[in-house]
């Protein structure tokens, strides 16, 4: 990457230099989660632009920084001093100095240091830019597969290290019918593993040191998860994300549509795309959409559709 450095800089100032970039702001920056290859170009601008980086991780900073060519004051900003430090940068933003902050990887402030940082800039009437970049939620979410699914997702973060939390945790999540992400370290990973069992049938998609030489994504019902770890000693290494799937329609909820619901279903189905009506059905009707949508491919079926959209 370093060889390259030079170059790259020059083509991330001939895409994203016309862009403004306010004096006297923080840039919140993300960084990439395992592939150096995935910084953006207007990560490597900014980066270049700033006056101070604040960083989780001097030491790790200094290497990222260095390995595209940059070399930058850098200021400590962890969650021990999270407070304090958020001082000095607003301190450097009255100046009218440029401060970006970035944590060891993906985007501060979620489930990273930055979210205190960002409220005590916010608050000091001082302007925050997003610079996005690489995820491992919504990379694992593109992969997910979920027919019939919104999209719509709970974002649970970490859950409790503490046992009895995270079993509550876990039984509130089997009870939501909507889908929840989650996030892992190694350490954890084979407790969640025997919680998550709990779900059963339930869906899940793992993924495992995503964007990095050895990921790897998986899908399978809750109830195995443990036996997948133990399944290979590579297993239980690296940071994992984890979709918990929506929970599926079961026959109940299909049958307890109401006959006006299904009606609309019906009529709309007959003018618009599958997924479509489902969406209208379920914002006119109030039904759940899991449930129009199993009810929708039933009438389907039954009329003789050969694929569904």
């Amino acid at each position: 990457m370093s060889a390259s450095s030079p170059s790259l800089l020059l083509a991330a100032r001939d895409a994203a230099a016309h862009q403004h970039y306010p004096q006297g702001a923080l840039y919140m920056v993300a960084t990439p989660i395992g592939n150096m290859a995935d910084v953006s170009l207007r990560a490597l601008q900014v980066l270049s632009l700033v006056d101070t980086v604040a960083c989780e991780d001097t030491r790790h900073t200094a290497s990222l920084l260095q390995a595209y060519g940059l070399h930058k004051p850098l200021l400590a900003l962890h969650e021990h001093n999270e407070v304090e430090a958020a001082q000095t940068v607003v301190a450097r933003l009255r100046e009218g100095q440029r401060v970006a902050y970035v944590s060891d990887a993906g985007t501060p402030g979620v489930s990273d240091p930055g979210a205190r940082l960002a409220a005590v800039v916010t608050a000091a009437a001082l302007r925050c830019v997003p610079i996005p970049g690489a995820s491992s939620i919504t990379a694992l979410l593109s992969v997910a597969g979920e027919a019939g699914w919104d999209g719509r997702f709970v974002f649970a973060g970490f859950l409790s290290p503490k046992a009895v939390e995270r079993k509550q945790q876990v039984l509130q999540m089997g009870a939501d019918a909507r889908a929840c992400v989650v996030l892992e370290a190694p350490h954890r990973i084979e407790a969640l593993a025997n919680e998550l069992a709990t779900l059963g049938e339930r869906r899940l998609t793992v993924g495992r040191e995503l964007t990095k030489q050895f990921e790897e994504v998986a899908q399978i019902e809750a109830g195995t998860f443990p036996e997948w770890l133990a399944g290979e000693s590579h297993r239980t290494r690296g940071e994992f994300v984890l979709l918990v799937h929506p929970k599926a329609a079961d026959a109940t909820q299909v049958g307890a549509i109401g006959a006006s619901a299904l009606r609309t279903l019906a009529l709309l189905m007959g003018e618009l795309p599958l997924k479509t009506a489902v969406r209208l059905s379920a914002e006119i009707t109030g039904e759940p959409r899991n449930a129009l949508y199993q009810a929708a491919l039933a009438r389907r079926e039954q009329n003789g559709a050969e694929e569904v959209d």
